[in-house]
């Protein structure tokens, strides 16, 4: 009787690894293949480009001053 639940057991945590370790490889070549970083960096350019009118507008000044100061000698 014990040896069929050790049996059963065995069967289960492998079938556990076994599902643990290809979860993490077909995650990491998803995670580093060329759609998910095009993918990632659409959606990093669409969320700068809304926000960068609105950051631009409030912090160029309206005048500016000389860019160099110069000593009349």
């Amino acid at each position: 009787m014990f040896q069929k639940i050790a049996n059963i057991l065995s069967i289960v945590s492998f079938v556990l690894v076994s599902s643990v370790i290809g979860g993490g490889y077909f995650g990491y070549k998803y995670v580093t293949s060329e759609q998910f970083q095009t993918k990632m960096m659409n959606k990093v350019l669409g969320s700068v480009q809304g926000m960068m009118p609105k950051v631009l507008d409030n912090s160029l000044p309206k005048i500016t001053g000389k860019s160099i100061p110069f000593l009349n000698k």
